[in-house]
Formats: structure tokens, sequence, C-alpha cells
């Protein structure tokens, strides 16, 4: 989904509260998201979509599910987890509004509804706010996921140095992180390169484009984004002999870990409720 403040950094001062919940203390649904907006430490975000999507914001909350969408087999899961309270970072209903009109009378949505429903789940994203943890939660657990922890850049959180490599040396190491995912490339294999821009998710290529245009980046590694955008701006920069290049690894493998740091950071938060992280996995594979 459209992920416009990725690379944005926030100028206020950000403090985490830490304030957990009480143990041995019934704690709703609505309160748990008080609490967990309240530690991101975030101001108030305008027209967030970090809101309840299904269930009833009053439900004694027994057990969390992270996730990175919530797909019929993660609900599945999160059920025989005895888990209600399920906490994704994607839409639920297949648009970034979740708006369910032209759904009314689709099986698929009806049934995947009646699942939530008869089970009294709560549905929840954590999009905005968990972007807005210092640093990017989202970010932080992607970091640890590639091991890229020694090469960070201080002072950019989306900026990683490496020893002089090439392209296809990259590539391999991004594959063996992902070694069921293929990804999509343009750029001179051979191409040496040190400094690397990492972009989560759909951000748009405007923001792509202009990591790109930087003297100091060779490569942006991505999530995903239309093909006659950020492609094409590569393939042309390319053919002009300039160093530079793309890599894309489709939305999910660049965010997913991400919802890995929510259930750890959650754990810290709440007592005497089960947290777990459930991986979804890429929407599709490759051929």
């Amino acid at each position: 989904m459209k992920l416009f403040f990725h690379l944005i950094i926030i100028t206020f001062p950000i403090f985490l509260i830490s304030q957990n919940l009480p143990s041995n203390q019934a704690i709703s649904a609505k309160q748990l998201i008080e609490t967990i907006i309240k530690n991101t430490g975030s101001a108030p975000v305008p027209n967030t979509v970090d809101v309840i999507k299904e269930g009833n914001p009053e439900t004694q909350v027994k057990g969390i599910i992270t996730c990175m969408f919530a797909t019929m087999e993660v609900l599945k899961k999160a059920v025989n987890k005895n888990c209600n309270f399920i906490i994704v970072h994607e839409p639920l209903y297949y648009n970034h509004l979740d708006n369910t009109e032209q759904f009314q009378n689709d099986s698929v949505y009806l049934e995947k509804k009646k699942f939530i429903d008869d089970h009294n789940l709560v549905v929840w994203r954590f999009h905005d706010y968990i972007h807005r943890i210092q640093p990017d939660g989202i970010i932080s657990g992607m970091i640890e996921k590639l091991g890229w922890e020694n090469n960070k850049v201080k002072g950019n959180p989306y900026k990683f140095s490496f020893p002089p490599i090439s392209l296809t040396q990259l590539l391999k190491n991004l594959k063996r992180t992902f070694p069921e995912n293929s990804f999509y490339v343009v750029g001179d294999p051979e191409m040496e390169l040190s400094n690397v821009i990492y972009i989560p998710g759909a951000t748009g290529s405007d923001i792509q484009i202009r990591q790109l245009q930087k003297s100091n980046v060779d490569v942006v590694v991505a999530g995903e984004v239309p093909q006659w955008e950020t492609y094409e701006y590569v393939r042309d920069a390319v053919a002009q002999g300039r160093k530079k290049a793309i890599i894309f690894i489709g939305h999910i493998n660049s965010e997913e870990y991400g919802m890995k740091f929510c259930a750890d950071w959650l754990s810290k938060l709440v007592e005497d409720i089960p947290v777990f992280y459930i991986e979804c996995g890429s929407s599709y594979w490759t051929y």
C-alpha cells in the first residue's frame, strides 16, 4: 500500500513511554490500542488508517497475533492459539481503506467476514503508528532479518553502507535471506556498489527516484512499484552509463519481519497476555 511517509524524518521529539498494562486485569481491545499508540511516542496521526477493521472494541483480549496480512490461514492459526486480537500491518479487505462496498455480494469477502464474526475476533491495523516509532519499527525488524545491523549509516535509518561489492553479490545475499522468492532487478550485474537505500512497501516512484538521483546512492532496495515507473527510469539511467540499480524484493518481503519486531515490542508492554507473530509469507509463488 502507499507509504508516503517512509523517508520523512519526524522533527518533533519522540519519547518512549513504556506504560505497561496492569497484570491480572481484563483489558479491552480499545484499551490495548490506546496503550499501544501511546507507547509509540507519536503525535496523533490525522486521518490514520490505524483503526479497528472488524470486531467489538470492548472485547476482552485473550491473546494477540501480529502479522503482515490477516489471511484466512493466519486467522485460523489465531483461533487455534486462542488469540482474539489480530494486529495487521496492511489492509484486511483488499484495498487501502478496506472499502467493502464492492464486496457486499462477494463470496470470498463474506466467508472471511463470517469467520471473523463467528470467532469474535478483533482486527486492528497498525500501519501509520508503527512507522513512527523511533527508529521506524518496521525498519528495525527488517534490519534484523537482513543482518544489516553493522551496515547502518548514522543519521539515516534507511541508508546502509557496504564494503565494495557487485550487484550480483548483493543479490546473492538477499537470496539467502529470501530463498523462496525471486527479485526484479534493473542494473548491471557487475556494477560495484557501496551505498544502499532501503525503501520498504509501496512508497511510490517519487520517493524511489528521488533517492536514485542522489550521487551517494548506488542502489535502492524496495518493495514494489508499477512497472512503467521506477523500472523505466533506472533502465534509461543504466543505458546512459550511470551507476544505478533498483532491486524489488516484493511488498511483503520488504516489511513482514517488522511485525516480528512488533510482537517482541508488545511483549514488553503487556503482562499475562500471550503475544505471537504469525508469518503470512508472499501472496504469490514464482515459476
